[in-house]
């Protein structure tokens, strides 16, 4: 078992090291974004910037069930304020995530990403 507590800049070290994931930016804040066909970016990860958010949070993208999944397993882990609640994501409590989790978690949003990726592709949403 990891320690608890996850710093930013582990999230962006690792998060890099998939294939085709820049850090980049989203609403000012720093992002990790999965490079799609033509060269477009969609985002992985953020720093949350809407003021529901609390402090050394992360926005990973997963689906709607996923995220039904992770709160219920974890809460004092994860959350969705009501903002996010439209959204495919959830927030993480970096300060609570054990180290070891990090690249399950990283790989989760990375697989979401490139699944919802393929469906535009083929023109679906």
């Amino acid at each position: 078992m990891g320690r608890s507590g996850v710093a930013l800049e582990a999230v962006w070290r690792l998060g890099a090291t998939f294939p085709g994931v820049h850090r980049s930016t989203a609403w000012g804040s720093p992002a990790l974004k999965v490079k799609g066909p033509g060269g477009r970016l969609q985002l992985m990860a953020c720093v949350p910037t809407h003021r529901s958010a609390e402090p050394g949070s992360l926005m990973i993208r997963v689906d709607h069930a996923q995220r039904a999944a992770m709160l219920e397993e974890a809460p004092e882990l994860y959350y969705a304020p009501e903002h996010y609640l439209g959204y495919d994501a959830v927030l993480v409590r970096l300060a609570r995530l054990r180290a070891d989790m990090l690249p399950d978690l990283l790989a989760l949003a990375y697989g979401h990403v490139r699944r919802k990726r393929a469906g535009w592709a083929r023109g679906q949403r």
